[in-house]
């Protein structure tokens, strides 16, 4: 790992459909401590038919970000542990809600350290987020919920534009 908070570089990888408060909490949060964040949008074959394209949910996390001078926010498609070291990151970042998070992501995170050597961090999410999902975001908004604070503005006005379109059809 490269000195200090100052060289380091990490990625949060996710597939952000949509990027919610609790990704932009812990985007911030990971912000403070490392000198570059590489927020990383990914194809995720395990998960079908998403709400959003890759292009849509990259451009809505790079105007949630836009105060943060050291995030950039990029897509990738394969294996994390050959994005992660071609972009010679140090560590690894996910955000944990409930400790089932923690069961699901510790394999990940030991899969990754053994094709890439680099560790991954867990950062525990705020409690008042840990309830927050994409999914259940997706599903609440569809449904005529309310989802203004569970989202950035900017996603909820792509959101909201997605709906209306999706009623005029």
């Amino acid at each position: 790992m490269a000195d200090g908070p100052a060289s380091t570089r990490a990625v949060y990888p996710g597939s952000f459909d949509p990027p919610t408060n609790g990704h932009l909490d812990v985007i911030e949060r990971a912000a403070r401590c490392f000198g570059e964040l590489i927020v990383a949008v990914v194809v995720n074959p395990q998960k079908r038919d998403p709400m959003f394209d890759l292009q849509a949910r990259e451009q809505m996390l790079s105007e949630c970000v836009a105060h943060l001078p050291n995030v950039r926010v990029e897509n990738f498609r394969g294996l994390l542990a050959d994005y992660v070291k071609a972009q010679k990151a140090d560590v690894i970042v996910k955000g944990l809600r409930v400790v089932s998070d923690f069961e699901s992501e510790m394999s990940t995170a030991l899969m990754n350290r053994a094709l890439s050597s680099v560790d991954t961090m867990f950062l525990m999410s705020d409690q008042k987020y840990s309830f927050v999902s994409s999914s259940m975001v997706k599903e609440v908004f569809f449904l005529g919920g309310e989802v203004a604070a569970l989202v950035p503005e900017p996603v909820l006005r792509v959101m909201a534009a997605r709906r209306s379109s999706l009623n005029a059809s």
